[in-house]
């Protein structure tokens, strides 16, 4: 089974712990095991997301006062680097080196009228408390916005158009490699066709998204939404919450979610269940061998009843 599955950035930086390596790559090493049995039984496309650490980037280079700083499209290729190596190198531990696998620098195509540029709403960087957020807004010209408990910086976030280079993902794939690539969405960039030329913009793309784009641009037969909560709830948060065991995009339409968390994933589940070529699941990584038995997850299929958990 061809799967494309989309790390959180839960995964890689816990909510208001330090962006440090050594977090990082603790926090990797965890998220890895589960994914190195999935590797090994399934022909595995990873992405993965970058909003705290593109965030960091962007701090890091303000402080550096005697040159601009570097626009959003150059931080996200740095850390598409960055996660690559380090996603890339703890995954091959997971596995012993038992398969091979290739890491793709990608660029993810956007729209220049795209509405998103005018609303920022995409959360980058560490969290804080409002009164520091504030204060940073005010120096350095930043939008920001609550997530939940706390503040964060926020950027454009353009729909994802297309995947650029997602022959070469599919090929890498067919080949029997474990393609990891879309890191933090991709890079945005705009394509003028008729001059052949293409430029950099300043956004981070939404990795979930920029996911589902991927999945259907390379056949798969499942599309993993992989986050620290095992399913979608209805009423989150009140006495009547309940699980969605298994639901069609036409049934999650008709309720919301909230846009600062599981909002953007049921939207690309919907996206890709939508296209008819495979069914896409949302659900804790620490639970993946109950995901993919059935038993865990909320499942996104083409056509079916509305189902919850008991």
């Amino acid at each position: 089974m061809k799967i494309v599955a989309a790390l959180g950035g839960n995964a890689l930086s816990r909510r208001g712990e330090p962006i440090t390596s050594d977090n990082l790559r603790r926090n990797v090493r965890a998220a890895m095991e589960p994914l190195g049995h999935l590797a090994l039984e399934h022909d595995l496309i990873l992405t993965h997301g970058n909003g705290p650490q593109v965030g960091l980037l962007a701090l890091q280079n303000l402080a550096y006062e005697d040159v601009a700083a570097y626009p959003l499209d150059v931080l996200g290729a740095e850390t598409q680097g960055m996660l690559g190596y380090v996603v890339g190198q703890e995954l091959m531990n997971a596995l012993h080196m038992r398969k091979d696998m290739a890491t793709i620098l990608t660029t993810t195509v956007v729209a220049e009228d795209d509405p998103a540029f005018a609303e920022p709403t995409k959360f980058v960087g560490p969290v804080y408390e409002e009164a520091r957020a504030r204060e940073l807004a005010a120096e350095h010209g930043w939008e920001i916005g609550r997530d939940g408990d706390w503040w964060r910086r926020v950027v454009p976030s353009p729909e994802p158009v297309r995947i650029r280079q997602a022959p070469t993902i599919r090929m890498l794939s067919e080949a029997g490699l474990i393609v990891l690539c879309v890191g933090g969405g991709g890079i945005p960039v705009i394509v003028d066709e008729a001059a052949g030329q293409m430029r950099g913009v300043e956004a981070v793309i939404d990795k979930d998204h920029a996911s589902a784009v991927l999945a259907g641009d390379v056949d798969a037969d499942l599309l993993l939404l992989l986050t620290d909560a095992d399913a979608v709830y209805l009423d989150w948060g009140t006495p009547q919450q309940r699980a969605i065991r298994r639901a069609t995009p036409a049934q999650l339409a008709q309720h919301g979610f909230a846009a600062g968390s599981m909002g953007p994933k049921v939207a690309a589940a919907r996206r890709f269940a939508s296209s008819g070529r495979g069914e896409a699941v949302i659900g804790s990584l620490d639970r993946l061998d109950e995901i993919l038995a059935g038993t865990s997850g909320t499942r996104i299929v083409a056509e079916g009843d509305l189902l919850f958990y008991s």
